[in-house]
């Protein structure tokens, strides 16, 4: 009687976490459907409509398919890796506060991406690939920093050390870049002010191509390690004993959360917080199982940064409001409501 009662607990979770999931993806093709509508240029639900199936004016075409398609595709990509990265480094780290524009995993790409387009132009195919390549050497080189930094023999990473640790190297770096900004030309210096207030700079389709494939490959293989996040959850030792071994599959998932988080910002900017709001909610939402956890946080992630990357082209026509500094206003004030809330 109780084993069945256990059961249907578990199936009544397993039902309701399938509905959310399945808000969550139709709220992000409303938004997508508005944001393809949205813009300084006007055009109507039946332009766009006709626009899709080859109907539109040359114009109507460049501004859909040119234009708003890949800015579109490419915020709900980055939104989704951000907050599976941030997932991710809350689960290895069993820190609420983990998110790596916090600890300084967005910094240290954004570092590399800005010594490279401070010697190269960001127009050309060849650097536009390289980008995301960039962006995880940087982005690795912050998260080995936080990772030596915040180890301790015989207690392992303790949350509190790995915050301030990645605090401490996200406010160094931050000061790297801003003395590199005083050697820049006035219009590269316009391209890195944009990109550290968090712009979908890189919208177009070359960009999606760069993207897609660390995603293609970093996805899924986070999916599959969703039990090993709900063990490791459980404390080392306990993992350990469950036979998981816990150093290696802590490297396996860092690793992964580092390559999310740096192709990421090579094409979106140092949009931060995406990876404390998703998983947060996300968790409030489906409960504590990655299994429809890290899901969950995707599709929050991905609609948190539409909304704000289409907010932002409409508050102040025929100027934009950067995604980042959007979802900054809103991820500020939860930031310390959290560390206000954390013993």
């Amino acid at each position: 009687m109780e084993s069945s009662t256990i059961v249907g607990a578990e199936r009544k979770k397993r039902t309701k976490s399938t509905i959310v999931l399945i808000v969550l993806a139709l709220l992000i093709i409303t938004a997508f459907v508005v944001s393809m509508n949205t813009g300084f240029t006007k055009l109507s639900p039946l332009e766009v409509m006709r626009t899709l199936f080859g109907g539109g004016t040359a114009k109507q075409e460049l501004i859909l398919f040119e234009f708003r398609l890949p800015r579109i595709v490419i915020s709900v990509l980055v939104g989704a890796g951000l907050a599976l990265s941030g997932c991710i480094l809350q689960g290895v780290s069993r820190n609420a506060l983990a998110d790596p524009g916090i600890l300084g995993i967005n910094a240290g790409a954004g570092l590399v991406v800005m010594l490279f387009v401070s010697f190269f132009p960001t127009t050309t195919a060849a650097p536009v690939f390289l980008l995301p390549i960039l962006a995880l050497i940087g982005s690795g080189f912050a998260a080995f920093l936080i990772y030596i930094l915040s180890y301790k023999k015989g207690e392992g990473i303790m949350p509190t050390r790995m915050l301030l640790t990645g605090i401490g190297v996200a406010a160094g770096i931050s000061s790297a870049m801003i003395v590199l900004t005083l050697r820049l030309s006035p219009e590269k210096y316009q391209f890195v002010a944009t990109w550290m207030a968090g712009s979908i700079w890189g919208s177009n389709w070359k960009f999606v191509t760069a993207l897609l494939p660390f995603l293609i490959i970093l996805v899924p293989l986070v999916l599959y390690k969703a039990r090993v996040l709900n063990v490791l959850n459980l404390g080392d030792q306990t993992a350990s004993g469950l036979g998981t071994p816990v150093e290696r599959e802590r490297l396996i998932l860092l690793a992964a959360a580092v390559g999310l988080a740096g192709s990421c910002v090579s094409v979106s900017g140092g949009i931060g917080f995406v990876g404390l709001i998703g998983p947060h909610l996300a968790r409030r939402l489906v409960g504590p199982k990655h299994q429809f956890l890290l899901p969950a946080s995707a599709l929050i992630g991905s609609l948190l940064v539409l909304v704000a990357d289409t907010l932002g082209r409409v508050i102040l026509q025929p100027s934009e409001i950067p995604a980042g500094i959007l979802v900054a206003i809103i991820g500020a004030p939860y930031f310390l409501y959290l560390l206000s809330k954390t013993k």
